[in-house]
């Protein structure tokens, strides 16, 4: 699982936005999170944020991910708003809705709720080989 992240100022095509996205599916991340971040820069507008949910929502889907298994979440890190609960600065927005099957619908408002109740570890196989990643290897002489 993963959370991609938007600007409200530079929106999704500055930056590494479509990248980021990009190799999270190449990576074979099925679940994620798109949070628009920095929302009080833009006074927490909705008009900016229905345009960014559009543009991911339209490129998260060309590369091959269910839109209606990603909630997308208005925030801002800064002031903690949305983060773990929910803000007053967004009366227009009425939280995310997600699949987290084809019979199950979760919903919710903030971060936290996303990761509480869509995300969901993914299986593993006990009996299988153990398997970890080496990020450095050191000659010691």
């Amino acid at each position: 699982a993963a959370i991609a992240k938007a600007d409200a100022k530079l929106g999704v095509d500055e930056g590494q936005t479509r990248q980021h996205a990009r190799l999270l599916f190449l990576l074979g991340i099925e679940q994620i999170i798109v949070g628009i971040n920095k929302m009080d820069s833009c006074d927490w507008s909705e008009t900016r944020y229905n345009e960014i949910k559009d543009e991911f929502i339209k490129m998260v889907t060309a590369i091959g991910f269910k839109p209606k298994k990603v909630p997308v979440i208005p925030y801002s890190g800064f002031n903690g708003d949305n983060l773990v609960t929910k803000s007053d600065k967004c009366p227009w927005y009425k939280g995310w809705k997600a699949n987290l099957n084809p019979t199950t619908v979760v919903e919710g408002f903030t971060i936290l709720d996303a990761l509480d109740k869509l995300i969901q570890p993914p299986k593993r196989n006990p009996e299988g080989p153990l398997r970890l990643p080496v990020s450095n290897i050191y000659d010691i002489k």
